[in-house]
């Protein structure tokens, strides 16, 4: 996004927070999610409405009452209070003010999470999925697809989750998959994560192992990038045994390889040379 939707963005999650801080069950923030995707959906869809929806040259007001015409007795009332907020505010582009949308649909999900308490379950089951699809590429491609329908694709999610996990967690997952404005599946759980970790000013440390770490282990580890990094750093831990030992952390952009593999690589790169 460029500078004037960075700006929208962050006034319009200002707004949110009102709402999401509100004592209320993680369904209402649910249907809350899905109506702010649907709406999103609808943008996608109607060209000719998004870009009038996300016209500066047109007064804000006019934009703002266009969408809640459009919309009133069809969504809930928190969901038309902040889709008038979005279009009224200067977008960029017509797709940021979509994307926007999205991306405040995953901090009410997130929030849902957080108020519920279950935050750090659903980050640890966003993390193992991630874990899945990079181990399996072809479940990885089917979801990706473009040329499949999103409720095939939803579909494919939900038999492979097979009712496993937070209703919050498939939430996200579902709405990655669906999306309009969708990315690969392993950018936008990265994204998610990444989303997770910042709503408690941390941030996520992936390790692979390749043997189980124990609870000690985790919070040494924990504890050790947090001071490295100097700030609040969550541990979680993937096994995969073809490391052979040693830990693999990924810590944003950043990779701290210390596998044997890797060792064993170098080695075998330097007697070559």
């Amino acid at each position: 996004m460029h500078a004037a939707s960075r700006q929208a963005l962050r006034t319009l999650r200002q707004r949110l927070e009102p709402v999401t801080g509100r004592p209320a069950g993680a369904q209402s923030l649910v249907d809350l999610a899905r109506e702010l995707a649907a709406v999103a959906d609808l943008l996608t869809k109607q060209p000719r409405l998004r870009r009038v929806v996300a016209d500066p040259s047109t007064e804000a007001d006019r934009r703002a009452d266009l969408m809640a015409r459009l919309l009133t007795g069809k969504v809930g009332g928190n969901t038309l209070q902040l889709v008038r907020e979005a279009a009224g505010l200067r977008w960029s582009t017509s797709w940021n003010l979509v994307d926007a949308l999205e991306l405040i649909g995953a901090d009410v999900l997130l929030a849902a999470a957080e108020n519920d308490g279950v935050l750090d379950q659903v980050e640890d089951e966003l993390f193992r999925f991630e874990r899945i699809l990079d181990a399996y590429s072809d479940l990885a491609a089917l979801l990706d697809e473009a040329t499949v329908s999103a409720d095939r694709r939803t579909e494919l999610l939900d038999s492979v989750l097979g009712g496993k996990v937070h209703q919050i967690t498939r939430e996200l997952l579902a709405h990655a998959v669906a999306s309009p404005r969708r990315r690969a599946m392993s950018f936008a759980i990265d994204d998610l994560l990444t989303a997770a970790a910042a709503r408690r000013e941390r941030s996520i440390a992936k390790v692979i192992s390749a043997v189980p770490l124990t609870a000690e282990q985790e919070n040494r580890l924990a504890e050790t990038l947090s001071e490295q990094y100097q700030r609040s750093v969550s541990v979680r831990v993937a096994i995969e045994p073809a490391i052979r030992g040693g830990l693999v952390v990924r810590i944003g952009d950043e990779v701290i390889d210390g596998s044997v593999a890797s060792r064993l690589t170098e080695i075998r790169r330097a007697l070559a040379g």
